[in-house]
């Protein structure tokens, strides 16, 4: 016989959500999946659960305002592309917000910490050099008693001065392909030693994360804190401050020791240059971008070497290709060079610039030991090495310096694929082990394994057989949340975290909800005397607006949560939107079918099976009749 007008056929509400399992578990087994069965049923898991890095970079501007969103997109495929040159795999780099990009590597531990470099290169002559360490305070000149008992004055001459032009450069030469007159020779390690590591270690300087910019600076307010004794004595140099010489100099200078990197950054050149005081410290800790301009000199450092830099004729923009390579002559890894058609052009220009000593440009300090010029190779702030040009160079040519291999690579992919259009500064680097990763998955797993059991005792303490169907119900609903988390995460990219865990576990009390409301509202209708099969399906009609109320206020929730919020709170957003929704999908096609099948039962009419207690009657009694209800 068919059913009543408007009830729900049980038989096809089932046959709907055994559709839906087998199309679900034929894209986890088969769309887009690769190796062992075991393997395709594994969902993408988060670094917080499999261990990994992530990195938070926030884009900076002038006046602190949200850079562009075309800008920062562009910066993300630049640094996307970097992470995934270093043989990266399963990287993940997104942007957050209007200013943030995260960069997450679940499974490993990578240094990312040069990834947001700005990456700047620019080739300058080098005019000027000289010691950019703390300056040496002058000795305080001997009382008249002291010198008559045979104490001398040292002489000027006698303070220790480091000759820059001594100190060991990276060397930089011409590749064997290239079609120069000659190549960059690198000078005697044993000339003098080496004030400081080899800036060539590192593409870039990492600043103490104390002792950075903090922000733009006023050029009259840095005036008004040094004063304009300072001032006046600052912008009147001509060469590097001599304290020896004059060591009243050191005490007007003074102030300029306690500027700021931010402050130090809009001091004019000839001022970072010819003040002792101002030290390649605070030079390297300069925001990057601080010497950007290719069209001014400026003052940049290698090692503890301070350098007065030409303007930049070639620039990074000039290179088409870089590549980190064995050297095959001397076993030492460089960064190999290839050059656009302008821009190899303005190199060969520059190198016969340097070579000739054009209008006698470089100074004496600035001269290597054959008496040539020098070209600085500078990234960011810094100089990462400075040959001596020893020929035009008219071919495409090598950085070698100091490097290993993953630093040569670095700066070669840092290269390849451009400067950022933006600046930016490092918020947040986390490191997970794999152990502490496995440690908080086990520790999420149980805790979801509890909090289902927990509701299955109480399912079956107060509701007897009824309970059969609840955790049925949760089962059914773990089963489509795994398959849709594998495949969401194979087609989307979306990863499983600890907070996604945790969405997981409050959609049970979600799921708990609706077992309650609608069984609840069964035994108002048995209560109120009608017969367990036409109790069940008024029952759902009651309690259907409830549960639909209910849920979608939850999935609001997750909804305006997962807007609203970065990072891992995303994920617990998502997921417990997700299990919301499949929730919703088990209660209309496995619950309320499958109760109105067990109404036909004669289990079902029993008290003590079924859970409904006293509120059943048999079909031996006479129902309790409430006189303002008809009986359906």
């Amino acid at each position: 016989m068919a059913p009543p007008q408007g009830q729900m056929r049980p038989g096809r509400q089932l046959a709907a959500l055994g559709l839906i399992f087998a199309v679900l578990y034929l894209l986890v087994f088969f769309a887009g999946a690769s190796g062992s069965w075991q393997e395709r049923l594994e969902p993408k898991l988060g670094l917080d659960l499999i261990g990994g890095t992530r990195v938070t970079l926030e884009a900076t501007t002038e006046d602190g305002s949200a850079p562009p969103a075309a800008s920062l997109e562009q910066a993300r495929d630049i640094i996307e592309n970097r992470v995934n040159s270093l043989g990266v795999s399963e990287a993940e780099v997104v942007t957050e917000g209007d200013r943030n990009i995260v960069v997450s590597l679940p499974g490993q531990n990578r240094d990312l910490t040069e990834i947001g470099n700005a990456a700047e290169l620019r080739f300058r002559k080098v005019l000027k050099a000289t010691d950019g360490g703390e300056p040496a305070q002058p000795q305080a000149s001997p009382s008249p008693s002291e010198a008559a008992e045979g104490g001398e004055s040292p002489a000027p001459g006698d303070s220790p001065s480091p000759d820059p032009a001594a100190s060991p450069e990276a060397e930089a030469e011409a590749s064997p392909s290239a079609g120069g007159e000659g190549g960059m020779a690198q000078p005697d390690p044993s000339a003098s030693p080496d004030p400081s590591p080899s800036a060539g270690t590192s593409p870039s300087a990492t600043p103490a994360p104390d002792a950075t910019d903090d922000g733009p600076a006023d050029l009259a307010a840095v005036q008004a804190k040094v004063g304009e004794a300072a001032w006046a004595a600052a912008t009147g140099l001509q060469a590097p401050a001599d304290f020896s010489a004059d060591p009243s100099l050191a005490d007007t200078l003074a102030p300029f020791g306690e500027l700021t990197p931010a402050e130090v950054r809009v001091l004019p050149a000839t001022v970072q240059y010819n003040v002792p005081y101002v030290t390649c410290d605070k030079l390297l800790l300069r925001q990057a971008g601080s010497i950007r301009d290719e069209s001014q000199q400026v003052v940049a450092c290698e090692g503890l070497i301070k350098y007065f830099l030409d303007e930049a004729k070639v620039v990074g923009t000039d290179v088409s290709d870089a590549s980190g390579v064995v050297d095959q002559t001397t076993g030492q890894w460089v960064v190999s060079l290839n050059f656009t058609g302008s821009g190899q052009r303005a190199w060969t220009e520059l190198t016969r610039e340097a070579f000739n000593n054009t209008d006698q440009e470089c100074d004496a300090s600035a001269l290597g030991q054959d008496g040539k010029c020098r070209v600085a190779v500078v990234l960011d702030n810094e100089v990462i090495s400075s040959p001596e040009i020893q020929g035009v160079l008219t071919g495409d040519s090598q950085i070698t310096g100091d490097f290993t291999g993953a630093t040569a690579n670095e700066l070669a992919s840092n290269l390849r694929y451009g400067a950022l259009p933006l600046t930016f500064e490092q918020q947040e680097a986390q490191s997970i082990s794999a152990t502490l990763g496995t440690e908080h998955l086990r520790a999420g797993l149980l805790a979801a394994g509890i909090g289902m059991l927990l509701v299955a005792v109480y399912s079956f303490f107060y509701y007897r057989m009824l309970g059969i169907v609840i955790f049925l119900s949760l089962i059914l609903s773990a089963l489509l949340v795994f398959g849709a988390l594998v495949v969401l995460g194979r087609q989307i990219g979306f990863t499983l975290t600890l907070a996604g865990i945790a969405g997981l576990i409050v959609s049970l009390g979600v799921a708990a909800d609706s077992f309650v409301l609608y069984f609840e509202r069964l035994k108002d209708e048995i209560r109120e005397g009608r017969s367990p099969r036409s109790a069940v399906p008024r029952a759902w009609i009651r309690a259907r607006r409830t549960i639909i109320s209910a849920n979608a206020i939850t999935l609001m929730a997750a909804v305006v949560l997962y807007i609203v919020s970065v990072g891992t709170v995303k994920g617990f957003a998502f997921a417990l939107g997700l299990a919301t929704v499949l929730d919703l999908v088990v209660v209309f096609l496995f619950r309320h079918p499958i109760m109105s099948m067990l109404a036909r039962t004669k289990a079902f009419l029993s008290p003590r099976v079924s859970g409904l207690g006293r509120a059943v009657k048999t079909e031996d009694e006479t129902p309790i009749r409430n006189p303002r209800v008809k009986e359906a």
